[in-house]
């Protein structure tokens, strides 16, 4: 079926054939969650499925959440309005920080082998304050990503069929809500390995059908006029300070502070934890910086996004030049991809309420009350992000906010699994000062010139060393981060001082990174106490089954 939208020639899926797709997948996502639903219900199985998967569903899941639809919208944008080195910046930098971020994760499931979330972690080794503000952040972050995965869907069920936005964002929340409700954390990870695979092969096929559609390799050399010099480098300047930059602080953040990371980290084999995290590297950057070169190829064709939002562009290419048969596997790959990360953000959020707000608040728990809570948190999540989708935000941006917002954690975070002389105080303190620079940074409050302007570059200098410190400490220890970091700051500053600040979105994240590290250390240093690592695991133990179950 081909549609005409603004002399734009699309194929279409047609309203039976989608509704087909729809059952087919969330009804065997559901079948799926249905035969692993255990008799006796227990809290700690619904949030970790037990602390010991295997290594093929862990690395699976790890790839498929870490894969979501708005990463491949935002990839193909960063390609359309970058060029050929904005998806390598998008890809490579979130694939590096899956494999930067698994030696620290050795670390935290070393200390709290039976934990749930890392506010929970956070409230064994500080308090109430750390904890909620963690899980303060990770509900912020999960409900926007929720949100972007649903906008996503929404866009995609829009220009493929006959629905509407609106009813395709609704289509796309009750088909994810229905099968993860039933069995929770479970059941988006082994609804990934499913997803995951067809995700996977529907790319292999998908990527070169079009770009050969297209045009193939001519598409380059006949679209070279509809490109700037900067957009045709690959060593362009404006991608790594618009895109690439703001990313790697972005993603850094992302893979400290997110919930739906810590969750497999804390649900995986703790021996397997590394052959996990890097086969995730492996298989996302593939995954993304190919999607994202196809918004490559509709900069050098000359083709416009539809009602002038990036998000349609993916959907759109696939509508003009992929016929029936492949539209509708690309719609299970697009489908797949927000299923599989929209899963995730339900069950860390119900996983957060379960734990951070109700299991860990100190006063007496019931597992059983547990799983309620958790169960009524996925419906209120899933109507949250029903309400937020309305406004179709752009996927990008709200990435890139979300994961700077999340840079003013992260220096304290990694901190207080190492040093001893960390504080609740030094933590929370930091934090607060370092959301209070970047918030009117960020969003251009405060005027950048003159005085203010010079300061928020050396924050930001700094900034850049803090980044670079802890991609290399947690590999190799104190001494050669802080080295690598001070080099980082220096060879940087002559080339970011007095015009840093201008790229609000890449100095306010640094600034956040900064701010916090600087306060942190200042507040720890003055505390001559030293905290017991090992009061961590037992202040982390498991809840414990919802009803007692039998002897055998």
């Amino acid at each position: 079926m081909r549609t005409r939208v603004d002399d734009l020639q699309l194929n279409s899926l047609g309203g039976p054939l989608t509704l087909a797709l729809l059952a087919v997948f969330f009804g065997g996502t559901l079948l799926i969650s249905i035969s692993i639903r255990q008799k006796k219900d227990d809290a700690d199985g619904y949030m970790t499925a037990g602390h010991g998967i295997g290594f093929g569903i862990s690395a699976a899941s790890m790839t498929a959440t870490w894969i979501w639809a708005a990463s491949m919208y935002a990839s193909a944008t960063s390609g359309y309005t970058y060029g050929v080195s904005g998806p390598i910046h998008y890809g490579l930098w979130g694939a590096l920080m899956i494999l930067f971020i698994y030696p620290y994760g050795l670390r935290i499931r070393k200390l709290a082998p039976n934990a749930h979330t890392l506010a929970e972690v956070m409230y064994a080794r500080h308090g109430r304050s750390s904890q909620l503000m963690l899980a303060g952040s990770n509900i912020l972050g999960s409900l926007i990503s929720l949100t972007s995965n649903f906008i996503a869907g929404g866009a995609l069920i829009s220009m493929l069929s006959p629905f509407s936005f609106s009813q395709g964002v609704a289509i796309i929340a009750a088909g994810v809500l229905l099968y993860t409700l039933w069995s929770g954390f479970r059941a988006s990870v082994l609804t990934d390995f499913v997803q995951v695979c067809a995700m996977l092969g529907a790319v292999v096929v998908i990527i070169p059908t079009v770009f050969f559609a297209v045009g193939g390799p001519q598409v380059f050399v006949e679209g070279a006029s509809h490109v700037t010099p900067e957009q045709a480098s690959f060593f362009s300047s404006q991608a790594f300070l618009n895109q690439g930059a703001p990313y790697i602080t972005a993603v850094l953040a992302y893979a400290i502070g997110n919930q739906t990371i810590a969750q497999r980290l804390f649900a995986v084999r703790e021996d397997l934890i590394k052959k996990t995290f890097l086969t995730a590297t492996v298989g996302y950057g593939a995954t993304i910086i190919g999607i994202g070169m196809l918004g490559v190829v509709a900069l050098y064709a000359g083709i416009k996004p539809m009602d002038g939002d990036p998000n349609n562009l993916i959907p759109q290419l696939a509508a003009t030049y992929l016929g029936p048969v492949l539209l509708a596997v690309f719609f299970v790959m697009i489908i797949g991809a927000l299923a599989s990360t929209a899963d995730s953000d339900l069950a860390a959020l119900s996983a957060i309420a379960m734990t951070d707000i109700y299991g860990r608040s100190g006063m007496p728990t019931n597992p059983k009350t547990m799983l309620l809570i958790g169960r009524a948190t996925m419906i209120i999540a899933t109507a949250a992000g029903l309400y937020f989708a309305g406004g179709r935000m752009n996927i990008l941006d709200l990435l890139v906010l979300v994961g700077a917002l999340w840079g003013a954690l992260v220096f304290p975070v990694i901190a207080s699994f190492y040093w001893d002389r960390v504080t609740n105080s030094a933590f929370t303190v930091s934090v607060l000062a370092a959301l209070a620079c970047f918030i009117p940074v960020r969003f251009g409050w405060i005027p950048m010139d003159g005085f203010i302007g010079y300061v928020s570059d050396i924050l930001a200098i700094i900034g850049v060393g803090t980044v670079a410190g802890l991609m290399v400490f947690g590999f190799f220890g104190r001494r050669p981060a802080i080295v690598v970091g001070i080099i980082a700051s220096i060879v940087t500053a002559p080339f970011a001082f007095g015009f840093l600040h201008d790229y609000a979105i890449l100095s306010s994240a640094l600034i956040a990174y900064s701010v916090s590290t600087l306060v942190c250390v200042a507040l720890s240093l003055r505390n001559k106490g030293r905290f017991d690592f090992s009061l961590i695991k037992v202040r982390t133990d498991d809840f414990g089954p919802a009803e007692k179950l039998p002897a055998e």
